[in-house]
């Protein structure tokens, strides 16, 4: 059957097929199944429109997962912490949000809704940030941070803010449960920086951007941030070695 054909079956102009099948247009559910209709294979609609559905949550921009408020899309993401046992989190801007004190929390949240929020709501969402924290303190979960140290000297929020928040790094370094590496500015590199990413056991990544929130649920494509990981792990420094950077940060702060 040939695109005419397929486009008469359907009852769509021969463009639509076209532009369908050089992904320059997304079908809709009603499309897949008009298509898998003409060509006698109803039978496989069902597994398209599941796919479809998967790529269209795969990518959302911060607009539109925000434009209700800062506070909705912090309480958007319990479900997935709360089924989570092994949490592995790389940082190359800020602070992990599950490590970051209150004052840091309201200077990033401020200026992300400063930047693109219209709902003035950064009280709630960080009220929401600090109540999540409590898995911290739940043995039953593993977390492993990696941080570039670029990160603590960001410069975000006043001296006794950031002073503050390396102190956290410091005590929440220690948990029995919390492995936390630092990857530091002046070592022989297997892997650059890249973009911030969460891994949430082996089910799921996601990925912060500039425009938008990324997630990824493709055995290949986590496996692919977990190499990653290991990779930037493996130039890390943890212990008394990390400590001794933020202790540096600390005192570089006057």
């Amino acid at each position: 059957m040939d695109g005419k054909q397929l486009a008469l079956l359907c009852g769509w102009h021969p463009s639509k097929v076209s532009r369908i099948s050089t992904a320059k247009t997304s079908p809709s559910a009603e499309d897949i199944l008009a298509w898998c209709r003409a060509c006698n294979r109803e039978d496989q609609a069902a597994d398209l429109v599941a796919s479809l559905r998967a790529v269209e949550g795969m990518w959302v921009e911060w607009r539109r997962m925000e434009r209700a408020g800062l506070r909705r899309a912090q309480e958007a993401v319990l479900p997935l912490f709360e089924r989570t046992s092994l949490f592995r989190s790389y940082s190359s801007w800020l602070v992990p949000g599950l490590l970051q004190t209150h004052g840091y929390t309201e200077d990033v949240l401020r200026a992300v809704q400063q930047r693109r929020v219209p709902v003035d709501d950064v009280a709630d969402a960080v009220a929401v940030r600090m109540e999540r924290q409590r898995i911290l303190r739940d043995g039953r979960r593993r977390f492993v941070f990696l941080i570039e140290e670029s990160v603590l000297a960001n410069g975000l929020g006043d001296a006794d803010t950031q002073a503050e928040q390396l102190e956290r790094l410091i005590t929440a370094g220690a948990l029995p449960n919390v492995s936390l590496g630092i990857v530091p500015s002046r070592v022989r590199r297997t892997r650059m920086p890249v973009e911030g990413f969460w891994i949430f056991d082996t089910a799921q990544v996601n990925v912060e951007l500039v425009s938008g929130h990324l997630t990824l649920t493709q055995p290949s494509e986590v496996a692919m941030y977990a190499n990653t990981f290991a990779m930037l792990g493996s130039t890390a420094v943890h212990g008394s070695k990390a400590r001794a950077l933020l202790l540096a940060a600390i005192a570089a702060l006057g």
